[in-house]
C-alpha cells in the first residue's frame, strides 16, 4: 500500500499532570519518548504499570491505566496492549462505569483490527458505539464511527466504509472536533481514490489539508500534513500525472522530524518518490532510494510495505533489462504475499510476475482470476458479517434489556417472598422459643416437685423409723430394762438365804441379767446413733441409686461421698441437677460405654463441691458429640448451677466427668 490515512487516537502525546507520584509521571513519560530504544520505553511502561496495579481502583487509577495502554499500543506491543485493556474493562464493569467501559471497548477493537481480526474488531467498535450513543458523546460517537469505516475499507466494503463516515460528519456537526474532521476527509479520499474516482479522492484531501491549515491545535509531531502530502502524490501516480506525484512525495519528504516521528510514513514517501522517478525514466538516486525504503520497512516489519518495495524493484529492474533480478524481487514478493496469504498483494505482485516471466503468464493469469474472485466473495461475505455483526448485537442487547426487566421484576418478587418468609420464620421462631422457654419452666417445676416429693417420702420414712426406734427404746429402757432390774433387785436378796446350790444359781442368774441389760442399753444407743447418720436425706436418695446400679448391671460400681460436705448448705435446686446429671451419666454408661468398671465421688474441694464420674469404656470423641442431647442436658444443667463442666475422652480410654459447682452460690441454712 502507497498511501496512508492517520489516526490520531492513539498517537496523541499526553501531557504529564500534577500527581504525587513523580515516579509514575517520570515513567509514562520516558515510555512514550520516541527518542528512546523499545525496549527501553517497554520496560519504563512496565513499571508505571507496576505502581499502578497496587493503587486503589479509582478514576485516577483508569485514566493512568489508559496511558499505560495507550504506549503499549504506540510501541505495537500487543500482547501487553491487549492485557492492559482487558484489564480495564473488566474493572470498569466491576464499577458500572459506562464511560470507561466504552473506551475499553474502542482499546480492544483497536487490537483486533491491528492483529487484521476484522469480526472482533468490529463486536467491539459496535458495542462502543451503542454505549456512546446511549451517553450522547458526539465526540467519541464519531471516532468509533471512523473506527468502522477504516475497518470495513480495510475489509474492502467501499460502500458501507462511505456511509460510516458520513455518519460521522453528521455527528460532527456543531463539535469543535478537526482532527477528526481531518480523519474523516482523508478516508474519503482513500475510498475514492480506490473506486478511481480520482477528482473526489483530490477534493477531499485537500480538505484534509485545509482542515489542518484552520486548526492550529493539532500536533504536529504527527504529521497529519506528510500524510495526505502522500496520498495526494499517491492519486497523481493513479492518475499517471508522475510529474505532480513526484512533487507532493518531495514536498512530504521535506516535513521536519518526519523520519524520527514516523519512519513507516517515511519509508513510504521514499518508495513512492522512487517509483515516481522510475515512471519518469529518472536515474537520480535509484535503486539506492528503494534499497533504503526496504530496509526500513524489513526492520521495523511492515510485511504490506516488503511486498511494494519487492514489487517495485522488480518493476525497476525490469525496465533495465535484467531480468534475473526482475524475477527474483518479483518471486519474493509473491512467496511472502502467499505466506501472509494478503489477497491482495498476491494479486499485484501476480500481475508482475506476468511481465517478468511471459512464459508463464498463462498460469499467473489463471491464479489471479481465482484469487480475485476469492477475493470479491470473501469482501462480500465481510459486509455481509459486518451486517449480521451490527444486528445479533442489536437482538443481544434487546434480550439483555428484557432480561434485565424481567430480572429485575423477578428479584422485586423474591425479595418480597424473602421478607415475608422472613417475617414468618421470626414469628415462628418466637413461637418455638416461648414454648420451649414454657417448657422448660414447667420441666424445672416438675423436678423441684419430683425431689420435693422423693425427699417428703424420705423424711416420712425416716420420721416413721426414728419414732419406731424411740418407742422400741422407750420400751426397752422403761419397761423391760425396769422389769430386769427389779428381778435383779430380788434375786440379789435372795442372796441372803445360805444355801449354797440356791446361791450358785442365784448368782449365775444376776450376772445373765447383768448382761441382759447390758445388750439392751447397746440396743438404745445403737438406734439413737443412727439417727444422726440418715439425717440427710439427699444422701440416702443417691445411695438408693447406686444400690440400684449395682443390683441391676454387672459393672463394677464405687461410690464415695465425702462426709465433710455441709448438704444442709446446698439448695434443692442443685441437688436436683446433681441427681439428674448422675442418673443421665449412668445411663451413659451402661447404654453406650460397655464399660466393667464406673466410679463416682462427690468431694469438697475448698468452698466448691465437685462430682467425678468416670468409666474404663469406649469412650468418644468430645468435639464430634458436642450436639448430643444427653451432654447438652449435662451442661446446661451445670450451667443453673452456677458451675462447671469438663469431659475428657479418647476411643477405647474410657470416659471422665467433672462438675464443679461453688457451695456458696447456693442457699445457706435458715435459723430456727
Amino acid at each position: 500500500m502507497s498511501f496512508i490515512f492517520s489516526c490520531t487516537k492513539k498517537n496523541e502525546t499526553y501531557q504529564n499532570t500534577a500527581s504525587s507520584e513523580d515516579s509514575l509521571s517520570s515513567y509514562l513519560s520516558l515510555a512514550n519518548d520516541i527518542r528512546l530504544p523499545h525496549e527501553f520505553k517497554q520496560k519504563y511502561n512496565q513499571k508505571a504499570f507496576d505502581i499502578i496495579i497496587n493503587q486503589k481502583n479509582d478514576s485516577i487509577n483508569t485514566v493512568n491505566l489508559f496511558k499505560v495502554a495507550n504506549r503499549y499500543y504506540n510501541m505495537n506491543d500487543w500482547k501487553n496492549f491487549r492485557q492492559t485493556s482487558k484489564l480495564i474493562l473488566e474493572r470498569t464493569q466491576d464499577k458500572n462505569d459506562t464511560v470507561n467501559i466504552a473506551k475499553a471497548y474502542t482499546y480492544l477493537g483497536d487490537y483486533y483490527d491491528a492483529k487484521a481480526i476484522s469480526d472482533s474488531a468490529f463486536i467491539y467498535y459496535f458495542k462502543a458505539e451503542k454505549l456512546y450513543r446511549k451517553l450522547n458523546d458526539s465526540y467519541n460517537l464519531s471516532n468509533i464511527l471512523l473506527s468502522k469505516a477504516n475497518l470495513q475499507y480495510s475489509e474492502r466494503d467501499y460502500f458501507n466504509s462511505e456511509i460510516s463516515v458520513f455518519k460521522a460528519l453528521r455527528v460532527l456537526k456543531g463539535e469543535n472536533a478537526n482532527n477528526v474532521v481531518y480523519e474523516c476527509y482523508n478516508l474519503l479520499g482513500v475510498l475514492y481514490n480506490e473506486r478511481e474516482e480520482y477528482s473526489k479522492a483530490l477534493e477531499y484531501h485537500n480538505k484534509a489539508l485545509t482542515t489542518l491549515d484552520d486548526d492550529k491545535s493539532i500536533p504536529l509531531d504527527l504529521q497529519l500534513k506528510t500524510s495526505s502530502l502522500n496520498n495526494i502524490g499517491y492519486v497523481y501516480l493513479n492518475l499517471k500525472n508522475y510529474s505532480q506525484a513526484k512533487k507532493y512525495f518531495q514536498n512530504g519528504l521535506k516535513q521536519n522530524n518526519l523520519f524520527l516521528e514516523k519512519p513507516k510514513l517515511y519509508a513510504m514517501l521514499l518508495d513512492n518518490l522512487a517509483y515516481a522517478k522510475l515512471k519518469l525514466n529518472e536515474s537520480d538516486g535509484l535503486p539506492e532510494q528503494f534499497y533504503h525504503a526496504l530496509k526500513i520497512r524489513d526492520s521495523l516489519h511492515l510485511t504490506a510495505g516488503v511486498i511494494i518495495n519487492k514489487t517495485h524493484l522488480s518493476e525497476y529492474y525490469a525496465v533495465k533489462g535484467d531480468t534475473l533480478k526482475a524475477v527474483q524481487y518479483s518471486r519474493q514478493a509473491l512467496t511472502l504475499s502467499r505466506s501472509t496469504n494478503q489477497l491482495k498483494s498476491i494479486l499485484e505482485t501476480l500481475k508482475q510476475m506476468e511481465i517478468v516471466e511471459p512464459e508463464k503468464a498463462s498460469v499467473y493469469s489463471k491464479e489471479y482470476i481465482l484469487i480475485n474472485d476469492r477475493l470479491q466473495k470473501e469482501e462480500r461475505k465481510m459486509g455481509e458479517k459486518f451486517s449480521r455483526i451490527e444486528y445479533e448485537t442489536d437482538e443481544i442487547i434487546d434480550q439483555n434489556i428484557n432480561l434485565e426487566d424481567k430480572n429485575k421484576k423477578l428479584l422485586f418478587l423474591f425479595g418480597g417472598l424473602a421478607i415475608l418468609a422472613t417475617l414468618l420464620y421470626i414469628i415462628k421462631a418466637q413461637k418455638v422459643k416461648q414454648r420451649e422457654l414454657l417448657l422448660k419452666q414447667q420441666q424445672q417445676q416438675a423436678n423441684a416437685d419430683i425431689y420435693n416429693l422423693l425427699i417428703s417420702q424420705q423424711n416420712t420414712i425416716e420420721t416413721n423409723r426414728i419414732k419406731e426406734k424411740k418407742r422400741v427404746a422407750r420400751e426397752l429402757h422403761d419397761g423391760v430394762l425396769g422389769r430386769m432390774f427389779g428381778v435383779r433387785i430380788n434375786l440379789d436378796s435372795l442372796n441372803k438365804i445360805q444355801d449354797e446350790n440356791a446361791i450358785q444359781k442365784r448368782f449365775n442368774y444376776l450376772i445373765e441379767l447383768k448382761n441382759i441389760e447390758q445388750d439392751i442399753r447397746e440396743i438404745s444407743h445403737n438406734l439413737n446413733r443412727e439417727k444422726s447418720e440418715l439425717i440427710n436425706n439427699f444422701v440416702a436418695i443417691v445411695n438408693n441409686l447406686c444400690e440400684e446400679q449395682k443390683k441391676t448391671y454387672k459393672s463394677k460400681f464405687v461410690a464415695r461421698i465425702d462426709s465433710s460436705l455441709k448438704w444442709e448448705l446446698i439448695g434443692n435446686s442443685v441437688k436436683i441437677n446433681l441427681y439428674r446429671i448422675l442418673q443421665e451419666s449412668l445411663q451413659n454408661c451402661n447404654k453406650y460405654a460397655n464399660a466393667t468398671s464406673i466410679k463416682v465421688e462427690f468431694k469438697k474441694e475448698r468452698e466448691n463441691l465437685v462430682l467425678t464420674i468416670s468409666d474404663n469404656g469406649n469412650g468418644f470423641n468430645v468435639n464430634r458429640a458436642k450436639k448430643g442431647i444427653g451432654l447438652q442436658n449435662i451442661r446446661s444443667r451445670t450451667k443453673e448451677c452456677k458451675g462447671t463442666v469438663e469431659i475428657k475422652s479418647k476411643k477405647e480410654e474410657g470416659t471422665s466427668i467433672s462438675i464443679i459447682i461453688p457451695i456458696e452460690q447456693t442457699q445457706k441454712p435458715t435459723k430456727k
